[in-house]
């Protein structure tokens, strides 16, 4: 799938090579998938096959390494991945305290093999993690390198309230006491900085923030809507409850219902996992009893180029997580299309649309505030081009990974006083989490 995390990550790393830094962004579990040209490192460390095996079988923890380095073939973990593996958090909770356990964990040999290659072939000026759920690997790679290690906060909430209640609470204390080995932490919304600073007890002023970046190459300004097209309605994000597919189905049933609405289609498209198809059934399903069917259409998982086609036909775009959202990497991209939003009025939505003005904040209470957001936009045909202008113009002036990119050095030159100078190009080791939070 493509993970929202990797894609911020992958962006930032490749717009921070291409100025001249000397950056390696390393997969962790599974190799990494964008739909950019991926910047990653072929070598996939904490591979999810032998970490899944050290869990669970005692041989496996003290295996030769030639076995580890055939169960971490990246190969390999394509194959075992691309099947039907669940990530629900209830599951994965003894790995989860184990990975978070470091070196006294199950996983200690990846630990050591990690460490064993950061001293033999890096010395990264600073390293970042991709999220605190990896804050296990701060007080090992401090000890190896003596360098600054930075955390990304990007979602981790969501997973650690998955957890069962005994498990989450042994989780967060973990965090807490590997956050000890962590210099700085890098929260990508304001809203996230304010709330993991509660959430895991962490000093607010340890926490940055750094916007999300995206690369603009080919997000042009969509074209007028010709006159005999319907109004669409876009979603573009996984195919999950919470993600809020089945709200914007509700919303989207009493939209049409409303004066004048004669009209429209609602277009989805997104990453389906096997174990969320009744999902989307549901969902069509819903649509179909409100004698709504025809005008529901999935559109499978898009690459890059199609994405952005899919983005240009739409009129307004909407994905009403039922979850508090830190990023909404999806959001900047409608509104670099010149795509006007309808989002509810939670998480990282209000500051992003505070910049940029690119569409309408609803209440996150039911369908019927969505529903009237939507009517709005299509009654209104002149305000649904102004957001899509201020929407398009906003993304290019705050959320570009240049900027991105200008706030992290900013970061960095906090803890390392070469980027600060600027006396040569900083090496940064950035590590990729693809079985992190997801987007």
């Amino acid at each position: 799938m493509y993970c929202g995390s990797c894609l911020r990550d992958n962006a930032l790393a490749a717009e921070l090579k291409s100025r001249g830094h000397d950056v390696l962004l390393v997969p962790l579990y599974t190799p990494t998938l964008t739909d950019e040209p991926n910047v990653s490192e072929g070598r996939v460390f904490f591979g999810g096959i032998s970490v899944y095996l050290q869990q669970k079988a005692r041989f496996f923890r003290w295996a030769p390494r030639i076995v580890d380095k055939l169960l971490d073939a990246p190969w390999l973990i394509k194959a075992a991945s691309s099947g039907s593996i669940s990530t629900d958090p209830r599951s994965l909770g003894e790995m989860t305290i184990s990975m978070l356990k470091g070196e006294d964990g199950f996983q200690r040999k990846e630990f050591e093999k990690m460490v064993e290659w950061l001293a033999s072939e890096l010395a990264p000026d600073v390293v970042q993690l991709p999220n605190a759920l990896l804050a296990s690997l701060a007080p090992s790679i401090r000890r190896a390198l003596k360098a600054p290690v930075h955390c990304t906060l990007q979602g981790e909430d969501l997973f650690l309230d998955g957890l069962t209640k005994p498990h989450r609470a042994e989780s967060i204390e973990l965090i807490r006491k590997n956050a000890e080995s962590i210099d700085r932490f890098t929260a990508v919304s304001e809203y996230y900085a304010d709330f993991m600073a509660r959430y895991l007890s962490i000093p607010r002023e340890k926490i940055d923030v750094v916007p999300l970046g995206i690369s603009l190459d080919g997000f042009d300004r969509r074209p007028s809507s010709p006159a005999d097209r319907p109004f669409t309605v876009g979603y573009l994000a996984r195919i999950a409850p919470e993600k809020g597919l089945l709200g914007l189905c509700a919303a989207y049933a009493r939209f049409r219902q409303m004066p004048g609405v004669a009209s429209a289609r609602l277009d989805v498209a997104g990453y389906l996992a096997p174990d969320q198809q009744n999902y989307l059934e549901d969902a069509k399903r819903r649509l179909t009893d409100a004698g709504l069917g025809g005008e529901f259409a999935y559109r499978g998982a898009p690459d890059r180029a199609q994405k952005i086609d899919f983005l240009r036909g739409l009129d307004v775009f909407s994905v009403p997580t039922v979850y508090v959202e830190p990023k909404g990497l999806f959001l900047l991209e409608a509104m670099a299309c010149g795509v006007p939003v309808v989002q509810p009025r939670h998480g990282a939505f209000p500051e992003m649309l505070a910049k940029t003005s690119g569409g309408l904040l609803v209440e996150p209470d039911g369908a019927q505030s969505l529903a009237e957001g939507l009517y709005r936009l299509w009654k209104d045909p002149a305000l649904r081009g102004e957001l899509g202008q201020k929407a398009f113009d906003g993304v290019r002036e705050h959320y570009s990974v240049s900027r991105s990119a200008d706030r992290m050095l900013e970061v960095y030159a906090a803890t390392q006083p070469r980027a600060a100078r600027g006396d040569g190009a900083p090496k940064a080791g950035g590590w990729s989490g693809a079985g992190g939070p997801r987007d």
